[in-house]
């Protein structure tokens, strides 16, 4: 399949994606036309995904199940069909499939890759396609609006450069969260920079309604956050080290302080206060458009925090045990 983009100029597409319908037909129309090869990967579907994607002529890739199942993998095995199709294809656009990637964005990371040699990774803005239909939503449109410039990571749609992706070794296939920062702490380390352009790039579906589905996709964030230290946390990098104290420190340190000072003197119960006064403060430096924007964005800002430690023990709990974690999944 050729493209529309400047001669010379290819990439290849490995969408990942269980259970998406309708979305995953979005994700795959809005990229299968303009790429010189798509792979769809599978990951245990339930629905006619497969079907679906097959019907549509776009190749699809099914893990094996019995195999623990990670993103990562899914990425991993896309990647390598994609230059089994395609050997010569220089750039590759990964891409969840509840994602629509805009028309614009190919040719914008594309130029940028092709006149900056030493980046590795091209990421955009991704958007919340229905961000008023819940505050979880809403969260996750604020999430991915991140500065524009040179960055540490990507999140999940990125363009990469196929040379540096293949030196790496890919994803590591036993994150269960997190694989895409971690890839990008591996790249830095060898000389590549990642950026992240000023232009609309993705338009995602997160499709969370429920306090529950919120909980979760944080445990998660903390679990990450946890196993993200404990490969990078050394110096000079740091990789998520002020991630994993902050939410140690607000979920279980001041806790502990205060109820340990009531046992001298029952107005320490006051100490309490820190809470609202730390979602006062993050509301007062917020940029946020609006009031209430401003106060759910501090509110589950440091709520967040609890749910985000409940992972990092769920992470150290699994490490002392010698056990391995099942995905933390909030669809």
């Amino acid at each position: 399949m050729g493209n529309d983009l400047t001669p010379g100029i290819n990439f290849g597409v490995v969408v990942i994606g269980r259970n998406e319908g309708d979305r995953l037909k979005v994700c795959l129309e809005s990229v299968f036309h303009r790429a010189e090869q798509t792979v769809y990967v599978d990951s245990g579907s339930t629905d006619d995904s497969v079907e679906m994607v097959r019907n549509m002529g776009v190749e699809v890739v099914q893990l094996d199940m019995s195999v623990p199942f990670t993103a990562a993998r899914a990425r991993n095995e896309g990647f390598r069909r994609l230059l089994e199709l395609v050997p010569s294809i220089s750039n590759v656009q990964f891409v969840d499939g509840d994602c629509e990637v805009l028309h614009s964005w190919p040719v914008a990371a594309l130029g940028f890759l092709q006149q900056h040699k030493d980046v590795a990774v091209v990421c955009g803005c991704r958007r919340e396609r229905f961000p008023e239909r819940s505050v979880y939503n809403l969260l996750c449109d604020i999430e991915w609006n991140t500065p524009v410039g040179e960055a540490k990571a990507c999140g999940g749609d990125a363009m990469m450069r196929v040379q540096a992706v293949s030196k790496a070794g890919g994803y590591r296939d036993d994150l269960i969260a997190g694989e895409e920062p971690e890839l990008c702490v591996r790249l830095r380390q060898s000389g590549w920079k990642i950026w992240r352009l000023d232009e609309e790039m993705t338009l995602h579906d997160a499709a969370m309604n429920r306090f529950s589905q919120w909980w979760k996709r944080s445990m998660r964030a903390g679990y990450a956050f946890a196993e993200g230290a404990a490969i990078h946390g050394a110096p000079p990098e740091r990789h998520w080290v002020a991630e994993s104290r902050r939410a140690r420190l607000w979920a279980v340190i001041i806790p502990l302080i205060i109820l340990a000072c009531t046992t001298v003197n029952y107005y320490a119960l006051l100490g309490f206060l820190i809470y609202p006064l730390q979602v006062l403060r993050v509301y007062a430096k917020s940029a946020q458009k609006s009031r209430l924007t401003a106060a759910s964005y501090a509110f589950f800002m440091l709520l967040g925090k609890f749910p985000e430690f409940a992972g990092q023990l769920k992470y150290y709990w699994h490490r002392l045990s010698n056990q391995k974690s099942a995905l933390i999944e909030y669809k």
